[in-house]
């Protein structure tokens, strides 16, 4: 694949309000907070911020993984800020917010990975706005189930692990995650004492078979995930993994029916499909009363 690969034309995008944009934009800065929208270069982020939302990265913004598909900085990372989950919840008010995802750098180096900043900022939540919708994005926390359980705890509406791509690139895409212990991830908290939704999601691109995705895809319900994100890889520089194949819609629409065909209750499978754009959708579908 060449490496000045042009964007096909359905993978371009209209202008968005700039008024709510700066508004958010204002809002996040003012208070010091870090969003993945930016950090992670996503190209839906005029839109989200031109509808007023954002997606909120806690735990400093470098990771302690180095993922070839992922702008992220790597590096090392700061002390965990105990007043963050508290700006966040003002974040959320301000911004009239009904639905939030809350995401996070790995952090290998903290004892418990970061679960309880996470756990922290969906109960300063659920104190200050119990009426918002609630999903966490979490790493892997190294497979640690007492970890995952510090988050389920909390409450979230929904409780995300993305496994990114299909097993075999993961040497090369992932070199410091196990697809199994994602996989172990998610089907922990699919069978803990836990009320809410069980949601992956997976780029497609980076070299994987149709075959690979349809596998994948099976092992992922049979780990009890039931909402599942599919969308085009971009590469964010020339110095991360290439894109091999731009997925056309019709090839994504085929994928999202075959994973309604084996039982997911939501599937949103499209070129700008990230795993928290729009991801109240789904939530709002399947629970209805978000704070429940």
């Amino acid at each position: 694949m060449s490496e000045d690969l042009r964007l096909p034309p359905w993978l371009t995008k209209p202008i968005s309000d700039p008024e709510s944009t700066r508004r958010v934009k204002e809002t996040i800065a003012e208070l010091g907070l870090t969003t993945v929208c930016d950090e992670a270069k996503c190209p839906n982020r005029a839109d989200c911020f031109g509808r007023g939302t954002a997606t909120f990265m806690i735990l400093g913004d470098n990771c302690t993984r180095d993922c070839r598909f992922c702008s992220v900085s790597h590096g090392e990372p700061r002390t965990p800020d105990p007043d963050e989950p508290r700006r966040i919840v003002e974040a959320v008010r301000r911004l009239g917010l009904e639905y939030v995802v809350i995401t996070s750098v790995t952090r290998d180096d903290l004892p418990d990975e970061g679960a309880g900043q996470f756990a922290e900022t969906v109960r300063a939540i659920r104190r200050g706005l119990p009426s918002v919708g609630i999903e966490v994005l979490t790493p892997d926390f190294s497979g640690r189930p007492e970890l995952v359980d510090v988050v389920l705890e909390a409450g979230p509406t929904v409780f995300s692990h993305n496994v990114e791509t299909v097993r075999r690139l993961y040497e090369v895409v992932r070199p410091q995650a196990d697809m199994d212990r994602s996989l172990r991830v998610l089907e922990y908290a699919a069978g803990a004492r836990y009320d809410g939704l069980i949601k992956s999601s997976l780029m497609l691109g980076l070299g994987e078979t149709r075959l690979e995705v349809d596998g994948l895809l099976r092992d992922l319900r049979r780990a009890g995930t039931e909402i599942v994100y599919l969308g085009q890889y971009l590469r964010p520089s020339k110095d991360h993994h290439r894109v091999e194949r731009f997925i056309p819609p019709e090839e994504f629409d085929d994928i999202r029916e075959t994973a309604l065909g084996m039982g997911f209750a939501w599937v949103s499978a499209g070129p700008f499909v990230r795993s928290s754009y729009e991801a109240e959708h789904a939530a709002q579908a399947l629970v209805g009363d978000l704070c429940s």
